[in-house]
């Protein structure tokens, strides 16, 4: 949203700036012909005067302002103006002279016409014109481009008429900038106007020392729709993901592998003390250090669920013997990022560098500008940007160390590390019994509160039906740290070709990563359009937006998939089974709203009780 504001004021000073610009042309332009102007002008005709002229009607007549008629007529009387008096006039068509003879000429071949032409004038003989000395032009003629003689001879018609183009311009201008300034308001609170949602891969890559993380292009219609930013991360084996922190919250969901993980909370003590003396000596005759002290740490393993707030520093560390994934969704439309939908990665450690071993590759050509350039520039170690003399005294080391903090050797931002890293952490089982210990209110602060859940297991499952499938949720009450991120998260198995009701989500928008199987997806807007039916395959992934109705089927050897929603306690209206909105409506409204019997309307509401959310198959799927 910020992003959408930045363009509106850029568009809208742009348009000042041209107006400014505009207004000051028109005034040096009304300055310099004003000055051409206020000089007696080299040409003038006469125009004699008929019964009924003035000076203003004559002044109308040939476009003339009052200080230019008065400038090449200073002798005329306005009060005493008579039929047969020749005022001089601007000519703009006509290069010759006119000099006092002419002047004369004009006037005698003019009152000759005039007296044949209209008689009524016999009647009033006209007086005789003043004596022309008073009109002496003092001026010489000389030969000027017709640019020149057009800017000189026209000076009044040619500042009216620059007057109103530019006047008509800095109206157009203004009434552009107010329409776009409109339309991209209209665009931030709608961004989710979708034509078409198709099933999307990781656009970049980053490859580093230890792993590789990928992400899927933000700027995608459909992230952009649910304000979401996908990523990946495979962690090889004895490899560390520095630790680093986001602009927006991060839920992240273990595809693969186990590990342990770290989320720093400020002001947080440190509950883990380990007395036992180990040394660090590399070799380099260091003494031993007496133990270590640090914030707890979690295991982590395949189906694990882990929150990460907005701003919290985390790591994660593969003591495991296959490589970690862990995918993750970044919510940048959360109310805790007041930046803007940019992805912002801040290292800590480390860092994205286009050189060495970490390269940054383009996964996709389907992406380009913006999102590639913003990807190279974050992601970077923020430590680089302090004065190392200043990072030496605030951390009380040398300045060899904080030299050693600042670089990154192209390691990238997931590093192995030289032996295998020294980290106290609960057994997995000891862990899990003391999350599932009742807790009496006062361990669940927030520093030890429960920052992970697993939904992989069966006998946890939420909703389960035989032959249709499983589906286990985490929410704010399982997980209540997820209250804080307004997150969620949904792992869902479904067997061969069951179907997952056709439904809308009444509070989130989500994302759907697919895990293993195929399926087929529907996604269905409010003009009855379909937006989306694809085939979805392992690791596609795809956004379904809030309040759009959606159906899915799975395919022969069925379907897994994990969804990450936008908030904590996420609420869905299915269309059919025993919790729908069919089964909430009376016989006679369904009846008559799709024009059936009741008996046919008794199936639609009964046929698929008592199943809810996933319904078994009826027929082969084709």
């Amino acid at each position: 949203m910020a992003r959408s504001s930045n363009k509106t004021t850029l568009l809208f000073n742009l348009a000042l700036m041209l107006s400014f610009l505009l207004v000051a042309s028109v005034v040096e332009s009304r300055s310099v012909l004003g000055r051409a102007a206020a000089s007696t002008p080299e040409c003038v005709s006469v125009h004699g005067v008929v019964t009924g002229d003035t000076c203003t009607a004559v002044e109308k007549q040939f476009d003339l302002t009052a200080n230019d008629f008065k400038a090449i007529n200073p002798n005329l009387d306005c009060d005493k103006l008579f039929v047969g008096t020749a005022p001089r006039t601007l000519d703009g068509l006509t290069s010759s002279t006119c000099n006092p003879g002419e002047v004369a000429n004009r006037f005698k071949h003019h009152d000759n016409a005039s007296m044949q032409s209209k008689p009524t004038l016999h009647a009033t003989r006209p007086r005789q014109p003043p004596p022309l000395s008073p009109y002496k032009v003092s001026f010489k003629c000389q030969p000027k481009s017709p640019l020149q003689f057009f800017l000189l001879t026209s000076a009044a018609q040619y500042t009216s008429s620059m007057t109103k183009l530019v006047a008509l311009l800095l109206l157009s201008l203004l009434a552009y900038a107010a329409v776009a300034s409109t339309e991209m308001q209209q665009r931030e609170a709608q961004q989710c106007q979708l034509r078409k949602i198709s099933t999307s891969k990781p656009s970049h890559r980053m490859r580093s020392q230890g792993g590789v993380t990928e992400i899927w292009d933000p700027e995608e219609d459909q992230f952009q729709c649910a304000g979401f930013a996908p990523m990946r991360d495979t962690i090889q084996t004895n490899s560390l993901s520095l630790p680093k922190f986001f602009s927006a919250p991060r839920l992240v969901y273990i595809e693969q592998g186990r590990g342990v993980m770290g989320v720093s909370y400020p002001g947080c003590p440190e509950t883990y003390h380990n007395d036992q003396q180990f040394s660090r000596d590399r070799g380099q005759g260091q003494r031993g250090m007496s133990g270590d002290q640090h914030q707890k740490v979690h295991r982590i393993r395949r189906g694990d669920v882990i929150p990460v707030p907005a701003g919290a520093a985390h790591w994660c560390y593969n003591d495991g013997n296959e490589e970690l994934i862990a995918v993750s969704v970044l919510d940048l439309n959360n109310q805790a990022n007041q930046l803007d939908q940019n992805l912002r990665g801040f290292m800590l450690a480390g860092g994205h560098s286009s050189h060495g071993q970490e390269r940054y590759e383009r996964a996709s050509r389907r992406y380009a500008g913006q999102s590639e350039r913003s990807h190279e520039e974050t992601f970077q170690n923020i430590f680089r940007g302090f004065d190392e003399e200043l990072m030496a005294e605030a951390f009380n080391v040398p300045r060899e160390t904080v030299r050693r903090m600042r670089q990154d050797n192209n390691r990238g931002l997931i590093v192995k590390c030289r032996e295998d890293m020294r980290i106290m952490s609960p057994d997995q089982e000891e862990e899990e019994q003391s999350e599932s210990s009742p807790q009496n209110g006062l361990e669940e602060t927030f520093c030890n509160m429960k920052i992970k859940q697993n939904i992989e297991l069966q006998r946890e499952a939420d909703v389960y039906t035989k032959q249709g499938g499983r589906i286990n949720i985490a929410n704010q009450q399982k997980l209540p740290i997820l209250q804080f991120i307004d997150m969620s998260a949904e792992r869902g198995h479904l067997m061969p070709n069951a179907l997952y009701t056709p439904h809308w989500s009444m509070t989130d928008n989500r994302v759907v990563y697919a895990l293993r199987g195929e399926l087929n997806a529907q996604v269905v807007d409010e003009r009855g359009n379909t937006i989306m039916n694809e085939r979805v395959r392992q690791g596609d992934m795809f956004v379904i937006p809030q309040f759009y109705a959606t159906l899915m089927r799975a395919g022969n050897n069925g379907f897994e998939w994990v969804a990450f929603k936008s908030s904590s306690q996420p609420m869905k209206s299915p269309m059919a089974g025993s919790i729908s909105v069919m089964r909430a409506m009376p016989i006679d409204v369904i009846s008559n709203a799709y024009q059936i019997s009741p008996r046919e309307a008794e199936q639609l509401k009964m046929n698929r009780d008592p199943q809810s959310m996933l319904l078994s198959p009826t027929r082969t799927s084709s």
